[in-house]
């Protein structure tokens, strides 16, 4: 059964009733963020019961060393945590010295919990009655700023309803705190500096090993019934918290309010020497404004956003909600300010996964960056595996290639190899080809060739490198191999010739040969600069070429089906739908070493290839290959769905499109895998996105042109889309009567609709 509590909305995400079973999970569907910081939706003031704290800082991380049992050469040293950061939030709130926890309340009622998906902001109201039978009514808001993305702001408003009341607050930072996950309880940071004065307070500390340097900072303004009120707190200081108390008398049914602005400066954008000084200008710019002014310039920073990113579903609200929430998520995550940063599984709303960046980044968020930002943002992603080519060759050096090969991290936060199971670290190396992919997809979308003479060539080499020391050659196949690998379907180790891992390989190396002879022709500067930085010959050339012209493909003449691995055909075949549903889902039920002799598949693994190179391949191939491999995937990865969506739309089969859409737009609303407690599944969102954009709209790029092939799900009566197509804004929208194109801009847009060339001209609306 999944959990259906959050209440079907068009613009926002909502809770009613206060049910302590959920909180850990509402912390994570109703987290925040601005692509430089993000948080967890904990209650700002005390809470006692069970709760999974949490405020994280991008580009702020620690080395925890590995934690495992037998070590193995080639390890990593240590596995990177995106950390805990101070807590700048937190309120305790007092009522006549009786203070505000719900976990001890005697009564909570007309709980109510918003995450305003239009406008940027969480809100959360209540009535309490306490321990001392006082009875208060509870509004707050908060929002971390887009526009100042080192700052949040909240407002926290108590009225007591049975009588008069002393009400207590007690805004505070706290840097005495840890993480979930920590592997041997190390401390992460060090406090350096608390310091209190003129209303403001400021912490001071860095991360242990990495040595970030950080100041969280906050300062807060009175109010009683909306006057504002002089007040000078008293000051209470340890060696890792500061807190302010201010004390309003208040009289019944009247309010008393604090608005508490906070937040981090980094020395990864500060002189580490001068963050108070840096955190006082920023406190400085966020109080002139005032809470009021922030949110209204909150609003119009997230209208911006919507106007380019949103996705319109008309007579489906619990799909609108899906895919608003979706898209939301992603921006709180990555907004592509900042080429430093990249994007985590879980982004900023929880620590599972490190927080770092996988090969999702590049096979699943390019491309909706690229379409709803522009492509710097999504350039940007490109120059950060770049910038980390040095690591990835060091990455494969201590694996024991040799020559340049590069081998991309499972998992990093600086080019760094940081993930270590050793299934994964040494096996899933199908990494390195979505690395490639992306150059390919973005040159592909953007028809900008230039990242590939200053940059991506090196990249491609250096993989194809890699794919060539890889493989050896079997005497017995006469053909190269790839022993010892794990697919996207993690659900089977350490195999021998998976199929999609075989033939990312190959495509790699026949891209980079196609690359490098355009650029020794056309960029011929560039080409003798990255000659004498790869020290790449015309033999090593040869030798690839014949690596990927004699690459391995399992098939099954009986099938009729490329084999997801040599031995797929060896297991017992049993279907999903013959699996008994009390085993599900199976990576939480079943023994490891039942699931890896299972035919059960955690997500599109041969499939995969499939979506990436569609026009490899005909669609009646697809077909045969989707109903064979579809009855065995679970679908425990988060990635699945949307890439079976996408691939049933275009096999005409929309109910079964809209069933595996539903799934990934709603995966942790509606909490399928049952874990959303520990934090959201970000880089999967983007898939939502594309099942909607590739897969109902059917967008492609065929011969450098937009290619839309357009359907709509019965229970829908339009959707609509934006997408910036090479600097133009093209919007479509599809209905059951036809599909209509605009263009903003001041040149025509040549397409293709279901195979048919039209144009369509600025602000002239096309319907077809």
């Amino acid at each position: 059964m999944n959990q259906d509590y959050i209440i079907p909305n068009e613009w926002s995400i909502i809770e009613e009733g206060y049910n302590e079973d959920r909180v850990k999970s509402s912390e994570s569907l109703f987290s925040i963020g601005n692509g430089a910081m993000g948080q967890r939706a904990n209650f700002e003031e005390k809470y006692s019961g069970e709760t999974f704290q949490g405020s994280y800082i991008g580009g702020v991380y620690y080395p925890d060393k590995t934690r495992v049992g037998w070590w193995k050469n080639g390890y990593p040293e240590y596995f990177a945590k995106v950390l805990n950061a101070p807590n700048w939030i937190g309120i305790n709130v007092y009522v006549n010295n009786e203070e505000l926890d719900l976990h001890t309340c005697k009564e909570v009622s007309d709980f109510k919990r918003e995450l305003n998906m239009k406008e940027g902001w969480l809100s959360r109201s209540f009535t309490a009655v306490l321990a001392n039978d006082i009875k208060i009514q509870v509004n707050t808001k908060r929002f971390l700023s887009v526009d100042l993305d080192e700052v949040g702001a909240i407002e926290y408003n108590v009225t007591p309803i049975s009588g008069d009341a002393t009400i207590t607050f007690e805004p505070y930072l706290d840097s005495g705190i840890q993480n979930e996950d920590s592997n041997w309880d190390d401390q992460f940071w060090n406090t350096v500096n608390v310091l209190a004065e003129n209303g403001q307070a400021f912490i001071e500390a860095h991360t242990m090993k990495t040595n970030f340097h950080t100041c969280t900072f906050m300062q807060s303004e009175l109010f009683a019934n909306s006057a504002k009120q002089e007040a000078s707190p008293v000051i209470i200081e340890t060696e890792t918290k500061v807190s302010f108390k201010y004390v309003l008398e208040t009289k019944a049914n009247e309010t008393a309010t604090i608005h508490k602005f906070g937040g981090y400066v980094v020395d990864r954008n500060h002189d580490k020497n001068q963050l108070i000084t840096a955190a006082k200008n920023t406190l400085k710019l966020a109080t002139d404004l005032g809470f009021a002014t922030l949110l209204t310039q909150q609003k119009e920073a997230w209208g911006n956003i919507w106007e380019m990113a949103d996705i319109t579903i008309e007579g489906d609200v619990k799909a609108q909600q899906g895919i608003r929430f979706n898209i939301m998520q992603l921006n709180h995550t990555y907004l592509g300010k900042d080429a430093r940063l990249n994007i985590g599984p879980k982004g900023f709303t929880g620590e599972k996964y490190g927080g770092s960046t996988y090969w999702d980044t590049e096979a699943y968020c390019l491309p909706f960056y690229m379409a709803t930002k522009n492509q710097e943002v999504a350039k940007s992603l490109l120059t950060y595996r770049y910038n980390q080519l040095d690591k990835a060759i060091e990455n494969a050096e201590k694996l024991g290639f040799t020559n340049g090969a590069a081998l991309y991290p499972m998992v990093t936060m600086n080019g760094e190899e940081c993930h270590n199971e050793w299934e994964i670290t040494f096996e899933e190396i199908h990494r390195n080809g979505a690395i490639s992919f992306a150059i390919f997809n973005y040159h592909r979308y953007t028809n900008d060739y230039s990242y590939i003479p200053e940059k991506g060539l090196e990249v491609l080499i250096g993989i194809a490198r890699f794919w060539h020391q890889r493989v050896n050659f079997s005497e017995d196949k006469q053909k190269y191999v790839m022993l010892g690998v794990t697919g996207p379907n993690e659900y089977e180790n350490n195999i021998n010739n998976n199929w999609y891992t075989n033939y990312i390989a190959k495509w790699c190396i026949d891209y980079a040969l196609e690359n490098i002879a355009v650029v020794k022709s056309e960029y011929s500067q560039d080409y003798e600069r990255i000659l004498a930085k790869t020290k790449f010959t015309e033999a090593e050339l040869t030798d690839w070429k014949r690596v990927a012209d004699n690459m391995f493909f399992p098939y099954s003449e009986k099938h009729q089906v490329y084999l997801q691995q040599d031995g797929f055909l060896d297991k017992e075949l049993i279907t999903v739908a013959d699996l008994d549903k009390s085993q599900r889902p199976i990576n939480q039920k079943w023994s490891w070493d039942r699931i890896l002799r299972s035919p059960y598949i955690k997500q599109a693994d041969t499939l995969q290839g499939f979506y990436f190179f569609e026009d490899h391949f005909s669609t009646e191939e697809l077909e045969r290959h989707f109903d064979f491999y579809e009855p065995y995937t679970v679908h425990e990865s988060s990635l699945s769905p949307c890439v079976h969506s996408i691939q049933a739309a275009k096999l005409g089969r929309m109910e079964q499109a809209y069933t595996f859409y539903l799934r990934t737009s709603r995966l942790d609303l509606d909490d399928y895998n049952k874990e959303v407690e520990e934090g959201l599944h970000i880089t999967s969102m983007a898939g939502t996105w594309m099942s909607i954009v590739e897969g109902f709209g059917g967008m492609r790029i065929k011969d450098g042109m937009l290619s839309f092939t357009p359907q709509i799900p019965e229970q829908w009566e339009a959707f609509s889309f934006k997408i910036n197509f090479r600097d133009q804004i093209l919007k479509i929208k599809v209905s059951k009567k036809g599909t209509e194109f605009e263009l903003e801009g001041n040149k025509e847009l040549e397409l293709l609709v279901n195979d048919t060339k039209i144009v369509v001209k600025p602000n002239n609306l096309v319907t077809v």
